[in-house]
C-alpha cells in the first residue's frame, strides 16, 4: 500500500524573485550591468548527460529552470531592467528533449522584463551593454569572463562610431551570496519541507535496518523516499557507513554488509526545489546499543544538544564550536582516550585526532551554502533567517592504542537549525536521537 504523500509547499513567487533582482541592482554603482549564466548540461557518458541542476545563484535571481540561459541586469534601462537569453524554440530538438520555455514563456511565466532566444544573443548583447562602465559577473566562471571580455572587445572596435565599452569586470558573487545567507519566509517553508522529507527517509532507514543487509539497501530506502515525496535528488552524495566506515567523513561507497553489533552512520538529505536538507544519525544495526557504544554516543549527543540550544541571534559559530570542542574533549578524557585537563587538551588540539571537522556550516540552496563566516574581519553574528547545521562527532580509529571495545566507532549527530527572533527552530526534530527513542523505533514499539 503506498505510504503518505506530503502536501507540497507554495513555490517562491515572482514578486520575490523580482525583489531579489532589484535589491542586487540597487547595490551596484551607476552605469553597471550584471551578466549571470545559467548552468550547462554535463556529459555523463558518450551522448547521455547528468541530470540537470540549475546554478544556485541563477536560480536565486530567476527561478528559471533551463540550461544555456543568460541573465542580464541593466539598472535604469527604460525598456526593462531584466533581460534573459534562453534556448531557441526548436520543434525538432523539443521532440527529443521536451518543450522549451522560450522567450515569450520567460516573460509570461517568470516575470522577466524582456527575453530573447540565444540565436539573437551575439547581436543584441553588445547593444544592451553599450555605455555600461562595469560588468558584474562571476569571476570564477571562465565562460562568463570570456563572454564579458568578448563584449568589451566588440564594443572596443566601434569606439569611433560612438560605442563605449565597459572598463572593468567585477565579481558579483559576494553581492548575491550575502543576500542568500538570510532566508525569506518562503525559503524557510521550502527548507522545512526538504527537512521533513529527509526526516521521513531517515525514519524509514532506521525501521528497515537489520544485520545482513548492505549499506546500499539503506541508501535505496532513503533515496526512494526523497523521490516519492517530490524531491529532485539527494542534496549531496548519500553516506551510509557501517562499522568503521563511519570514521571516514565522506564515505560514499555504501557497498559493505551491515553487521550485527555494529553501528551505522547515515548522513543524507533531500533536495526540494533546489533547497537542501542535511541530517546525520547514528544507530545500531541490530537496534540495540552496546554499553561501550552508548557511552560514546551519549557524549556526542550531550554536546550536540547543548550546541543546538546555544543557537540564537548574536551568537557566533565559533562560540558554538568551542562549546562542542570542550564537551567532546571532556568526554574523550572520561573515556580514557586523552589524559590531563580539558584546557590542556583543547590548547594542544590533541582532541583533533577524534574530532576532525567544524560543528556547523550554512545551509540553503547549497548543502554547504554560501555567505561569509566573517564580516568586517570579525566572526559573523547569527541573525534571524540564517540556517545552519549542528553536527558534532567522534571518530575512534581502529588503532592498537584504542581499547578494543571502542575501536572503529564513528558517531555523528546532525540537525538543521534556523535562527529565529526568539532563538532557534530545529527543522529536523522528527528524527529521534535519544538512545531510548532510537531503540524503541527500531524495535517498532
Amino acid at each position: 500500500m503506498p505510504h503518505d504523500i506530503l502536501p507540497r509547499p507554495a513555490a517562491i513567487g515572482l514578486d520575490e524573485y523580482r525583489g531579489r533582482r532589484q535589491a542586487l541592482m540597487a547595490a551596484l554603482p551607476a552605469r553597471s550591468a550584471v551578466l549571470l549564466p545559467a548552468a550547462t548540461l554535463a556529459t555523463r557518458s558518450n551522448d547521455s548527460e547528468y541530470a540537470f541542476r540549475q546554478d544556485s545563484d541563477f536560480h536565486y535571481l530567476t527561478g528559471f529552470p533551463e540550461p544555456e540561459a543568460l541573465l542580464v541586469l541593466l539598472p535604469g534601462r527604460e525598456a526593462g531592467e531584466s533581460v534573459l537569453f534562453c534556448q531557441d524554440k526548436d520543434p525538432t530538438k523539443e521532440a527529443w528533449t521536451g518543450i522549451r520555455i522560450g522567450a515569450e514563456g520567460a516573460v509570461a511565466r517568470f516575470g522577466i522584463d524582456q527575453a530573447f532566444e540565444n540565436a539573437e544573443r551575439d547581436e543584441r548583447l553588445s547593444e544592451l551593454l553599450d555605455g555600461r562602465e562595469a560588468l558584474y559577473l562571476p569571476l570564477d566562471d571562465e565562460a562568463a569572463v570570456a563572454l564579458g571580455e568578448a563584449v568589451r572587445r566588440e564594443l572596443g572596435t566601434r569606439v569611433r562610431q560612438g560605442a563605449e565599452a565597459p572598463r572593468a569586470l567585477c565579481d558579483v558573487t559576494h553581492l548575491i551570496h550575502e543576500r542568500r545567507l538570510v532566508k525569506s519566509e518562503a525559503e524557510l517553508s521550502l527548507m522545512r519541507h526538504a527537512a521533513e522529507i529527509s526526516a521521513r527517509a531517515h525514519l524509514r532507514a532506521m525501521r528497515t535496518c537489520q544485520p545482513g543487509l548492505h549499506e546500499y539497501h539503506l541508501q535505496a530506502e532513503l533515496e526512494h523516499e526523497f523521490l516519492w515525496q517530490g524531491g529532485q535528488a539527494p542534496a549531496y552524495s548519500t553516506i551510509v557507513g557501517g562499522g568503521a566506515n563511519a570514521c571516514v567523513l565522506h564515505y560514499i561507497e555504501n557497498a559493505d554488509s551491515l553487521r550485527d553489533g555494529d553501528l551505522v552512520l547515515i548522513d543524507a538529505g533531500a533536495e526540494f526545489d533546489l533547497y537542501a536538507g542535511d541530517i546525520t544519525r547514528t544507530f545500531p544495526v541490530n537496534g540495540y546499543f552496546t554499553p561501550e557504544q552508548r557511552r560514546v554516543y551519549e557524549i556526542v549527543l550531550a554536546a550536540q544538544e547543548r550546541a543546538v540550544e546555544a543557537v540564537a541571534p548574536g551568537v557566533t559559530l565559533g562560540e558554538i564550536h568551542q562549546g562542542v570542542v570542550n564537551d567532546l574533549t571532556a568526554g574523550l578524557i572520561e573515556l580514557g582516550l586523552l589524559e590531563g585537563s580539558v584546557e590542556e587538551r583543547v590548547t594542544d588540539e590533541s582532541y583533533r585526532r577524534f574530532y576532525l571537522h567544524s560543528t556547523s556550516h550554512w545551509l540553503g540552496l547549497d548543502v554547504h551554502d554560501v555567505g561569509g563566516y566573517r564580516r568586517n574581519g570579525e566572526p559573523r553574528l547569527l541573525t534571524p533567517g540564517m540556517v545552519l547545521t549542528v553536527e558534532p562527532g567522534l571518530y575512534l580509529p581502529e588503532d592498537e592504542d584504542i581499547p578494543e571495545a571502542l575501536r572503529g566507532i564513528g558517531i555523528r549527530i546532525e540537525d538543521d537549525v534556523a535562527v529565529t527572533d526568539e532563538g532557534h527552530e530545529v527543522l529536523t526534530s522528527a528524527v529521534p536521537k535519544r538512545v531510548d527513542d532510537i531503540e524503541a523505533l527500531m524495535a517498532k514499539i
